[in-house]
């Protein structure tokens, strides 16, 4: 009897369902005395604080964090764009059988992307001292690396046959590359970048919020001490930010830029991220954050084998992982499920606008205060710290979702005149042709929720993350590298699943701008 199998549509919904065990956990280890409390930080988003010391300290550290964000995605930039040519095989073809070259390049760019931006922040921490550099540089090392992967992917999927035939008729292989791959990718590039300068801002964002100032900072303390007010000042100024940034790069997007002088775009572009590091720097400095101030490294005493031996059967690794991995499955399945059944439920216009409104709401709070928030009134464990990255995961999956639906207006209006419900008509005209494509954008993002455990682990007392602080905190140097070794491991097996689902919704669709679109 052939096994039935569910349709894409469907694979799309199916995930809400993980909403069952951590609804079941959350009522069973809820008590009644923080829901006072969270009432409160929901009104205070009325009545922000708008007192001229509070505004004072709230754009100083949103000022911080931005000057951050700039600096760190420049050299991202900079060091990605390099690191992903010399990865590409298709540069490497064009100077002679070297493909194992870009191989090896790939392999050893694994480790810098699978450790995420707060870990490397408080093993750097230990490093360096709190010195300014600390965010900064966890920010570059894996955002150079994730760079790396997308730029090295989209040159090795642009058509070569052009690039071989400027070199058939004796080009240098260097100029071929300009002339034949740059005007091609820069356009696709270009929209990427603009998308890691959002990414870098909430990085810089959650890197505040465990001590490394800017405006997560501000956020935190006002959480701890309970000033909803204060902490809803920043927020908005935040929110404000984002969406001006969201928007301006949906402008861009839009705005059909040209590349066809690929060696005067290679000299502005360059010149516009030169320009960036040196504003980044000067802001920095009026801001009172020095950077050229001495840094003293602090000596760490390497671990032994035998010390890391006696660390694998004293920490509950086994625990630790399986607590990550259902962290990430329960997060995936509620960020997933949740924004295309919201829509079916509410098709129409107003529904759609105040779901769009949610959705900014949810990317805007950083998951480590969500989590915070949800311990007012609940005690940690592993559902929380499932609702947690998944409310914040839902917000970007939701706006995924939107984005991609907008071209099937068509098929909704055929369907609809016919007599079908708004519902249904949702359902066939707009989802069901949106879903492969969703499918795609959703196998990368339960990729980044994997790596994202390790913040609602520091945060949320639970996983991989949490084990890895209390070891820090002790100085238990074995213990930190068994931790760090076998959440990069996950996170690499994670990484490889996540390519083989998105390649396979790639070959079952017929949308030409998957391939290109899921890269970011």
């Amino acid at each position: 009897m052939k096994l039935a199998i569910p349709t894409p549509t469907l694979i799309t919904i199916l995930p809400i369902l993980a909403f069952l065990p951590v609804s079941k956990e959350l009522i069973e280890n809820a008590h009644l005395g923080g829901l006072t409390t969270f009432s409160k930080f929901v009104l205070a988003a009325f009545t922000p604080s708008i007192a001229p010391i509070v505004i004072k300290s709230s754009l100083h550290g949103l000022q911080v964090t931005v000057a951050t964000a700039l600096l760190s995605w420049t050299l991202s930039i900079l060091l990605g764009t390099v690191l992903g040519i010399i990865s590409s095989n298709t540069v490497w073809k064009a100077f002679g059988n070297f493909s194992w070259a870009s191989i090896f390049i790939r392999r050893l760019l694994f480790v810098p992307r699978a450790i995420h931006e707060v870990i490397w922040g408080l093993l750097l921490l230990q490093i360096l001292g709190l010195t300014p550099w600390v965010a900064v540089i966890s920010l570059v090392i894996p955002y150079s690396s994730l760079m790396a992967r997308v730029v090295a992917d989209q040159l090795d999927t642009i058509d070569n046959r052009e690039l071989v035939a400027v070199i058939q008729v004796g080009a240098k292989p260097s100029s071929a590359l300009i002339t034949s791959l740059l005007p091609k990718s820069l356009p696709i590039l270009s929209s990427y970048y603009g998308y890691r300068l959002e990414c870098t801002l909430r990085g810089a964002t959650i890197l505040g919020i465990f001590g490394l100032g800017g405006i997560g900072t501000e956020l935190q303390l006002t959480l701890q001490s309970l000033q909803f007010n204060e902490m809803w000042t920043a927020l908005w100024m935040l929110a404000v930010l984002m969406i001006l940034l969201e928007r301006s790069l949906n402008w861009l997007r839009n705005s059909n830029l040209t590349f066809a002088n690929s060696l005067g775009s290679i000299q502005n572009i360059i010149f516009i991220i030169f320009s960036t590091i040196g504003i980044s720097l000067i802001w920095l400095h009026l801001l009172d954050i020095n950077l050229f101030e001495k840094i003293n490294l602090n000596t760490i005493t390497w671990p032994q084998p035998i010390e890391i031996k006696n660390a694998l059967f004293e920490l509950p690794l086994r625990k630790l992982i399986l607590d990550t991995l259902l962290i990430t499955l329960l997060s995936a399945g509620m960020a997933i499920g949740t924004p295309p059944l919201a829509l079916i439920l509410s098709p129409n216009h107003l529904g759609r606008e105040i779901l769009d409104y949610i959705w900014v709401f949810f990317r805007l709070i950083p998951a480590p205060l969500v989590v915070l928030l949800f311990l007012l009134f609940s005690t940690p464990s592993i559902s929380i710290a499932s609702l947690s990255l998944g409310v914040n995961n839902m917000g970007v999956m939701g706006r995924l979702l939107k984005e991609n639906i907008k071209k099937n207006d068509d098929v909704f209006n055929a369907i609809k005149s016919c007599g079908a419900s708004d519902q249904a008509a949702w359902l066939y005209g707009k989802l069901a042709p949106t879903s492969k494509i969703y499918l795609a954008f959703a196998a990368y993002r339960t990729d980044v929720i994997l790596r994202e455990t390790a913040v609602i682990g520091v945060a949320g007392g639970i996983g991989l993350g949490w084990q890895l602080k209390e070891s820090l905190s002790s100085f238990d140097w074995s213990q930190v590298a068994v931790i760090t070794a076998s959440f990069t491991i996950i996170t690499l097996f994670g990484e490889f699943i996540s390519d083989q689902a998105h390649a396979y919704w790639i070959r079952t669709t017929t949308d030409d701008s998957l391939q290109i679109s899921t890269q970011a």
